[in-house]
């Protein structure tokens, strides 16, 4: 098994944290022949960003580890990608998801595609989901479910997983940054990222301002009354109560309604929230991990689980009307057991069979 391992030639994405630093070692450990790659995104000028100290960091457990180390520029591909599509969908209204988009145009596409045509077998990142083998392959939730990350990871299929090696899903976090300190990483301890894919924390509306005309206008409560004055319903979603103008001391306001043709945005307080809250959720632009029918697809007499937002406990629903069409991509109702709140535009509806990923698609309402 080893010297089939050490044949295998695995290309592993290293962001400078503790998880990739680890699968790194895990899979070095297992005998394959391994590689790491930092992948190099688009810094937006108005964005402060630790790319560089991140890269250092990569650069430090690879020479640990002694192991070759690559840096893939894909910095056009990201602005295209993920960064002007923020843009565009707040501009349009919508809430993005740009990590999702990460995932599916730069980490399981170009860099895959890359690695595979300079010589690696296969990739593998530090993302925190399982991969189940068989005659077809499967992602599953993580052992750690505080830290799952399936939900970003819909979009992929079978052309993707069958080059992908996932090696901390059986792993909680605590037992990551164990490994780290018996391999002697320099990232044992590093805090987690947050914030956006390659970039990191940064507040989206100071961001959108710089692309985005502020433009001020009325914020209306549930029943039409004039509560406050925004300053632009692209900078806002649904859902959202930190940020949003009303004053006078009362009760938080959320955000249940984006009026772009009239820049208006309705608020609810929270008790008020269910009058806003949605059974039925179209989404648009569906992907199955095992494919699309008639190879794969979802059995309609069946109840799934889904997510609308990430780390949202799991819901009940059915999926109707499969096969609409809408905007010209697959769509199809999904029909929730219990009401949902904060369903915003553009998110990602994602959806599970017990703990297996099934696939997922784009929120339309």
């Amino acid at each position: 098994m080893k010297k089939r391992r050490e044949k295998e030639k695995i290309f592993v994405a290293m962001s400078g944290g503790v998880d990739s630093s680890v699968a790194v070692a895990l899979l070095q450990k297992g005998g394959y022949g391994v590689s790491g790659v930092f992948i190099k995104g688009y810094y937006p000028p108005n964005i402060s960003c630790a790319w560089k100290e991140d890269r250092r960091d990569a650069m430090r457990v690879a020479a640990i580890l002694d192991i070759p180390f690559y840096t893939f520029d894909f910095g056009k591909e990201y602005k295209k990608h993920v960064i002007d599509y923020i843009i565009k969908e707040y501009g349009e209204g919508r809430t993005p998801n740009p990590d999702i988009m990460c995932n599916k145009h730069i980490k399981f596409d170009l860099f895959l595609k890359k690695s595979l045509e300079i010589g690696a077998d296969k990739i593998a990142t530090g993302h925190y989901v399982k991969l189940l083998g068989g005659p077809t392959a499967k992602l599953a939730q993580a052992k750690d479910e505080k830290k799952d990350q399936s939900y970003f990871l819909w979009t992929l299929g079978q052309e993707q997983l069958k080059n992908c090696l996932f090696p901390i899903g059986d792993y909680t976090k605590d037992e990551v940054r164990e490994v780290a300190q018996k391999f002697k990483l320099p990232t044992a301890d590093k805090r987690d990222s947050q914030g956006l894919c390659f970039v990191g924390e940064f507040k989206m509306e100071d961001f959108l301002k710089d692309y985005i005309q502020p433009k001020s206008g009325e914020i209306l409560n549930e029943k039409g009354e004039h509560v406050g004055i925004h300053d632009g319903v692209h900078y806002y979603t649904i859902g959202q109560r930190h940020g949003v103008g009303v004053g006078g001391g009362e009760k938080p306001y959320y955000v249940v309604g984006k009026d772009v043709s009239r820049n208006i945005l309705t608020v609810a307080s929270e008790e008020k929230q269910k009058e806003f809250c949605k059974k039925d959720v179209e989404i648009t632009d569906i992907n199955w991990i095992l494919g699309n029918p008639p190879a794969g697809g979802p059995d309609l007499s069946k109840k799934y689980l889904a997510r609308i937002r990430y780390r949202q406990p799991l819901q009940k629903i059915r999926i109707k009307d499969y096969g609409l069409r809408i905007t010209d991509k697959l769509g199809a109702t999904i029909e929730f057991e219990e009401p949902q709140k904060a369903v915003a535009s553009g998110q990602s509806l994602v959806i599970y069979n017990d703990r297996e990923l099934v696939g997922g698609g784009v929120i339309l309402l």
